[in-house]
């Protein structure tokens, strides 16, 4: 394995066999009809440059992203084992935000109140992409007591490692450096101020990426590339701007191991097409009932229930047809009422 590409997280699952003989290096920012690309020239030596999209591309390759580079030109986007997604702000495509990720980490500040909804979504992007998740709170130098903060968390993602971190004490850093060793890629997901920044900062020993902000608002730092990082402790972390849509992409396996607690009661359900919706016999909701399953994390399974439904519907005409049907009919119904 070249040593150049293993510093920038080549591992053994990553298929380079279609670039057998070609310059082959990965994406660090994507500008739309350009990207950066570090890359091992046919020298063997590293090349840091801007490269033009070639014509016909397979993919448009985004950061994180393995490709042939030819004459300064990405020829071809090699074939991806993961890809973080997420609804285009259009509303009709899938915007890929990094590809090839092994480690996701959310960022979450503990002296914000704690947004559940964003954390739950950025848990369904994680299944979704095949990543691991890593729940990182960052700020907690400024409270005394981080239970009740790490509880609450951990009621929202059973399973999920979280991690409690401060770029000012040092507290968590060399933990999370851990989690970041040779082959790994990581990707920092969270609200814009959540301190991804220092958290990076704190990782590499460094200030160079943040500058005080001054009263005119000069200085400020603001991410709004995608940069990739080699870092200290072997890995490699993808730095993306902060998510401004909660909307993420939505599947049947992602929910399934999003809500575990939930699937496993499901097989005890009375019908095996139980909605948890006032079905008889819900084991679901009979566990709510009893306090072994909280309320809000059924309501939340609920709401992620309709949105996959609604997806699914957007690719299937014929379910979405039926469903305007209903709409219609349900509708009308309710203008015939005296």
């Amino acid at each position: 394995m070249n040593p150049i590409l293993q510093k920038l997280g080549l591992t053994e699952l990553d298929n380079l066999d279609e670039a057998a003989g070609m310059d082959v290096g990965r994406v660090v920012i994507s500008h739309g009809a350009s990207a950066d690309v570090i890359w091992v020239g046919s020298d063997g030596l590293e090349v840091d440059a801007r490269c033009e999209l070639g014509t016909n591309l397979n993919l448009i390759p985004v950061a994180g992203d393995w490709v042939v580079v030819r004459e300064d030109r990405i020829v071809k986007v090699l074939p991806r084992r993961s890809e973080l997604r997420r609804p285009h702000p259009n509303g009709r495509d899938v915007q890929i935000l990094a590809a090839n990720v092994d480690l996701v980490l959310i960022v979450v500040p503990i002296d914000l109140a704690l947004n559940v909804r964003l954390l739950e979504r950025l848990s369904i992007m994680v299944w979704d992409s095949g990543a691991r998740p890593l729940v990182v709170v960052t700020k907690v130098d400024g409270v005394s007591d981080v239970s009740p903060f790490e509880v609450d968390i951990g009621a929202e993602l059973p399973g999920v490692d979280i991690l409690m971190t401060s770029a000012v004490n040092g507290v968590g850093i060399e933990s999370l450096g851990r989690y970041l060793g040779e082959g790994v890629t990581a990707v920092m997901l969270g609200a814009s101020g959540a301190g991804k920044t220092s958290l990076l900062n704190a990782l590499e020993g460094s200030s160079e990426l943040t500058r005080t902000v001054g009263r005119s608002g000069e200085g400020r730092h603001a991410t709004t590339t995608r940069k990739l990082y080699r870092l200290r402790s072997g890995g490699v972390l993808l730095d993306i701007p902060g998510i401004r849509l909660l909307d993420v992409m939505v599947d049947e396996e992602s929910l399934s191991q999003m809500f575990e607690d939930i699937d496993e009661l499901t097989s005890q359900c009375r019908f095996r097409n139980c909605r948890h919706d006032g079905d008889d016999g819900c084991a679901v909701e009979a566990a709510v009932v009893s306090g072994h399953l909280s309320a809000q994390r059924l309501d939340t399974w609920r709401r992620m229930r309709r949105e996959l439904d609604h997806y699914e519907r957007l690719r299937d005409p014929a379910a979405m047809a039926a469903q305007r049907k209903q709409w219609k009919a349900a509708s009308k119904g309710a203008r015939d009422k005296p």
